[in-house]
């Protein structure tokens, strides 16, 4: 087909990839107006379990996206939703150590929600649904063939896999959302650092009779360790079927060779690995499918060219231990779905856009060192552990990062990337704190005001504020919901922890992001001046200085 035959069409927002992060990429966009087109080359959501321990923020968005209810009915049908992490020498053999006791361990009161096991491939559909319902255009069996940008669009050519048929898709902004082996990362000539290639890994789907060795075991992730491999189970609830990942064959690790898992792998090898991981050689199994896949833990040196966008493993690739792959993913597109709304429906200058790098690429980095330092120690740390970085409680990795950019207003470049959640008292950059309200007598969280819009919190004596966001929101066409907290008009702060969560004095405010990160703090009422907060508000959307 020549280009004079191509039909085209017209997007805001091009989106390279349909699977976890392409999907909520599209529907994050759709709930702010913005009605993207994803292509995907697959015929539909994942067929695998893939991705399935789900961190606290990604549980957090997906209740933000009307989601988690539907996600825990969903999970509860397959896994123990709060099981624990621990190594064994096999499945029917003695447990070797204790990672993880139970997934929310440490939770507490710091989120309205917790971690959660639940397949991808039981997420993916849902995500789907979701999006199209809010009109995202999601187009499968379709990949782009090539693409160039210039100053005012991205254009590109999409093929469908079945037709043949091609077409120009014409956008203002491109997202590639397209894995680790991202084509488009390619043709921007962004490349990867980090820790590089650590295996040649492989994943067994399989059927067998587990159950007897999962009795009075809360657990939902089983490291292996045996002179046979090493590698990790995840099982569904019954123990009936689930999937073996193998990084390390052979009891001498440090050999080349024994990362090279998947190279000649078939199924009677595949076996042989699978009674050595479940220890009992005469139990009756099947495989169903053999899936090779590299463990890298490699950050992209930039996560924006121009008009184009990288998320996901597009972005970043970590090995799966720590569960950490989807959940940098899923928050890569939170941040950024909110400020490509804004610039596309004219709210804001499109250098915000350049705050996506600022911001996420560091937490990404810092995510790949965190993802490394659990794979050296707990799968092979014959192999060498002087890289490493001091490992961190996942707490801190999940919500206790801080961003660093023109869309945050305060803070100092002085002020560490991650610290634990309970110390950042609603710091500027970083995740708003979790505080329990009740509005119209049903109780909800601080999250749960959080997502559409900007956000002022004030205080018990922060009526002032209210006027002061009237006047800055009709000032800049941006709109600023408000809420006080506690006070005859304010919602009730039911276990009076809000102004300690917060860090403010009774008439102060917290200005808030759609993805629920604070801009911009002021600590009395006599700050509340509608031109000063509009000021403060342009300059986070890089529409002025502040």
């Amino acid at each position: 087909m020549t280009d004079a035959t191509r039909s085209t069409e017209e997007v805001p927002v091009l989106i390279v990839g349909g699977s976890l992060i392409g999907l909520t990429t599209a529907l994050l966009l759709a709930r702010h107006g913005v009605k993207a087109l994803a292509v995907e080359r697959h015929s539909g959501t994942a067929i695998h379990p893939r991705a399935g321990h789900f961190q606290i923020r990604t549980i957090e968005i997906l209740r933000e996206m009307g989601l988690e209810d539907e996600g825990r009915r969903k999970a509860r049908e397959t896994y123990d939703p709060e099981g624990g992490i621990i190594a064994v020498e096999s499945l029917a053999g003695k447990e070797v150590a204790r990672f993880i006791p139970n997934l929310n361990v440490g939770v507490d009161n710091r989120s309205p929600t917790g971690r959660l096991f639940v397949d991808q491939d039981v997420l993916e559909p849902m995500l789907r649904r979701t999006a199209e319902q809010l009109g995202a255009r999601l187009r499968y069996r379709t990949e782009m063939t090539s693409f160039e940008q210039d100053a005012e669009r991205v254009r590109a050519v999409v093929r469908n896999l079945d037709s043949g048929e091609e077409r120009e898709v014409v956008a203002r902004y491109m997202v590639a959302a397209d894995g680790n082996r991202s084509r488009v990362r390619k043709a921007l000539g962004i490349e990867m650092h980090g820790y590089g290639l650590l295996s040649k890994s492989v994943t067994l789907y399989f059927e067998a009779d587990c159950a007897p060795y999962l009795q009075g075991r809360n657990s939902g992730v089983f490291y292996v360790h045996n002179p046979t491999l090493r590698g990790f189970f995840r099982l569904n609830r019954a123990g009936q079927r689930g999937f073996l990942a193998i990084n390390v064959v052979g009891a001498d690790v440090t050999r080349d060779e024994a990362v090279n898992v998947s190279q000649g792998i078939n199924e009677e090898r595949a076996l042989e690995l699978l009674r050595a991981a479940i220890g009992v050689p005469e139990l009756p199994m099947k495989v169903r499918q053999i899936v090779p896949w590299d463990a890298e833990a490699n950050v992209a040196a930039r996560f924006s060219d121009g008009r184009v966008f990288l998320a996901g493993d597009a972005a970043h690739v970590v090995p799966p231990n720590g569960g950490f792959g989807g959940n940098t993913g899923v928050q890569d597109a939170h941040n950024l779905a909110w400020k490509l709304a804004m610039v596309v429906n004219g709210q804001a200058d499109p250098k915000l856009l350049e705050t996506y790098d600022d911001e996420r690429r560091p937490v990404g980095a810092f995510t790949v060192d965190q993802a490394y330092g659990r794979y050296a120690t707990r799968v092979v740390p014959e192999r060498g552990k002087e890289n490493l970085k001091p490992i961190v409680d996942d707490l801190l990795i999940e919500i206790g990062y801080r961003y660093r950019s023109s869309a945050v207003i305060g803070g100092s470049a002085d002020d560490p990337l991650v610290q634990h959640p309970d110390k950042l008292k609603a710091a500027p950059g970083t995740r708003a704190p979790h505080v329990v309200l009740e509005r119209d007598g049903t109780s909800i969280s601080t999250l749960d005001l959080f997502g559409e819009r900007f956000v002022l919190l004030t205080g018990p004596e922060g009526g002032p504020w209210r006027a002061a966001a009237e006047e800055a929101a009709s000032a800049l066409g941006v709109p600023i919901d408000v809420w006080q907290i506690g006070g005859e008009r304010g919602l009730s702060d039911v276990g009076g922890r809000f102004l300690e969560a917060y860090a403010l004095e009774p008439a102060g405010a917290v200005l808030v992001r759609p993805d629920s990160f604070v801009a911009w703090r002021a600590s009395d009422s006599a700050s509340a001046d509608g031109r000063a907060l509009g000021r403060a508000l342009a300059a986070i959307l890089s529409r002025g200085a502040a």
